[in-house]
């Protein structure tokens, strides 16, 4: 075999590696939770990444109450760290809180299984101090998941959550275009990746609770969707 057919060949086995690590869908390295198909009830989940956010998570909480929502959390360690009042909040409106790591490295993919346990572990402190509550769902920064990662969140009992509409809502300013886009695809048993840290995701977020609204849908938590523990 010559040289070159090697190297197509690792070039190819490597485009494959880093196209199912960074898609959480795909389900190569663990089993995530992304969506129910053939879902026979008119709920979805909306879930969010990266807070909790002084600015933005209490505007989130605000228009989930309005429309009488209920939403996942996937909040980063430090976050919680320095939003602990924040924290309350979300549990005393009958959301759920998961585990999104302490700091939300965009060199995750890199980490040995024991950074990844320390990371996990942390957060999940934080979040027991403040409510006492030991979180069991997890959704790993970027949909990132590697073997490292499996390994760590088969240690610690953790459930991967991940998604199946996407809004780029930190990527693309202009809410108007993410909605024409997502609202197409949003069906029954959807999840909806957002982040609370944007005036994007605000308005975005009322957009799709009154196109819910109109069409009769529920959201509703991750692990009602499921039928999942949140907490052990």
């Amino acid at each position: 075999m010559s040289i070159y057919i090697l190297i197509l060949l690792l070039s190819v086995y490597l485009l494959f590696i880093i196209i199912v690590s960074v898609n959480i869908r795909i389900n190569y390295h663990l089993k995530a939770y992304n969506r129910i198909k053939n879902y026979d009830l008119n709920h979805i989940s909306i879930t969010f990444d990266d807070g909790p956010n002084l600015d933005y998570t209490p505007k989130v909480l605000n228009l989930l109450k309005k429309y009488n929502a209920k939403a996942t959390f996937f909040c980063i360690g430090k976050n919680i760290k320095s939003n602990p009042s924040l924290i309350k909040k979300i549990i005393d409106d009958g959301h759920t809180i998961g585990n999104h790591t302490y700091t939300h490295s965009n060199l995750i993919g890199f980490f040995n299984k024991k950074r990844i346990l320390e990371e996990i572990d942390e957060t999940n402190k934080k979040i027991f101090k403040i409510t006492n509550k030991n979180m069991r769902l997890f959704r790993p920064p970027y949909g990132i998941t590697n073997p490292m990662i499996a390994k760590a969140i088969k240690e610690t009992g953790h459930k991967a959550i991940g998604w199946n509409i996407r809004t780029y809502d930190t990527i693309i300013k202009n809410p108007n275009i993410i909605f024409h886009i997502i609202s197409r695809k949003i069906r029954p048993g959807s999840i909806i990746l957002l982040h609370d840290k944007s005036n994007t995701t605000i308005q975005l977020l009322e957009m799709i609770l009154i196109f819910l609204k109109k069409n009769n849908y529920k959201s509703i938590t991750i692990d009602k969707l499921f039928n999942l523990n949140a907490y052990a």
